[in-house]
C-alpha cells in the first residue's frame, strides 16, 4: 500500500509539473514558443508575458549560458518591438525603458 501510494504522489507531482503553459498565449505566439523551445541551448530559457504600454509582450530570455544573449520582445500579435540586453546593454523598447512593464506570468521555461 505504501509503494502504490507513492507512486501515485510521485505521478500526480509529474503531473502538476507543467513545463509549459503557452496554450495561454495567442497562436502565433505558440508557434514563436514551439520554434525557441527547439533552438534554445541554455538550460534557462523561458518565455515571460508582460503588459507593457497597456498591452500584452512576449519576452524571449534565452538564458544565461552565452554572453552578450539579447531578450527579443515581441507582441501579441508576434510583431518584433526590440531586443533587451546584449553588448549593449539595452534596456529599452520603442523608446520606453522595459523596467516600466508589469510582469504577467512565466509562459515557457525549459
Amino acid at each position: 500500500m505504501k509503494k502504490l501510494s507513492l507512486t501515485l504522489f510521485l505521478f500526480a507531482s509529474l503531473l502538476s509539473c507543467k513545463k509549459k503553459s503557452e496554450g495561454d498565449a495567442p497562436k502565433c505566439v505558440q508557434d514563436k514558443i514551439k520554434s525557441f523551445e527547439r533552438s534554445s541551448t541554455c538550460g534557462d530559457a523561458n518565455v515571460k508575458e508582460y503588459v507593457f504600454k497597456g498591452d500584452p509582450v512576449y519576452a524571449f530570455d534565452p538564458g544565461t549560458c552565452g554572453a552578450d544573449m539579447t531578450t527579443e520582445v515581441i507582441s501579441s500579435n508576434c510583431n518584433h518591438l526590440g531586443y533587451l540586453g546584449g553588448i549593449s546593454g539595452n534596456t529599452k523598447i520603442d523608446g520606453e525603458e522595459f523596467s516600466n512593464a508589469r510582469y504577467t506570468k512565466t509562459v515557457w521555461k525549459k
